[in-house]
């Protein structure tokens, strides 16, 4: 990786959000050497001077579009308050932790996100990378629940997360898809007490 001057670095930078754009926009099909310079408005070569492959230039748009998410998930956190946390706007704020916020929400940008999560799979230079996000949403959700008065553990996070992801896939196949109503109404429905 070549960025050591400041202006390096901000070109290195522009490649990464742009790269992140598009991987959010289109997939992993989306970010290619060409897109991801005009994207950036930077010249194609650019790409391969500052990344040593198209992988590496992957791996740091996910890595970027995975901490912006975890650093909108501690905003949310910090302003949470405990007298707020029931029902429906507690229910709110993990969804948009697990699928993102209301307005990135539609079916679109859902399907997006699940095909991001399951391609992941097939790049196994992700794999620790994911892991790392992984752990640090549960670790940020296992937060969310204790400010809210709601203590759990990390099985029970995980269960939860599992709900959400087996609502969201099977409201998928629905000829009008709403996959967050569908994951709110398993959520909700799960979080009531026993």
């Amino acid at each position: 990786m070549t960025a050591a001057t400041p202006k390096g670095e901000r070109r290195r930078q522009a490649l990464v959000e742009a790269a992140a754009a598009l991987l959010v926009e289109g997939g992993f099909d989306a970010v290619r050497h060409r897109a991801v310079a005009e994207r950036a408005g930077l010249p194609l070569a650019s790409t391969t001077y500052y990344f040593d492959s198209l992988d590496e230039l992957v791996a740091a748009a996910l890595e970027f579009h995975g901490d912006a998410e975890l650093a909108y998930g501690k905003a949310r956190l910090e302003e949470l308050d405990p007298r707020e946390c029931g029902g429906d706007a507690f229910v709110e704020l993990v969804l948009d932790l697990l699928l993102g916020p209301v307005g990135e929400g539609d079916a679109e940008a859902v399907v997006l996100r699940y095909e991001r999560l399951v391609a992941t799979g097939r790049r196994p230079y992700l794999r620790p990378l994911m892991r790392r996000l992984s752990g640090e949403l549960h670790a940020l959700l296992l937060d969310i629940f204790t400010r809210a008065g709601q203590p759990v553990g990390r099985e029970r996070v995980e269960e939860l997360i599992a709900l959400v992801d087996g609502a969201v896939v099977n409201a998928l196949i629905e000829v009008s898809p709403d996959p967050r109503a569908v994951a709110r109404r398993m959520l909700a429905k799960a979080m009531q007490p026993r």
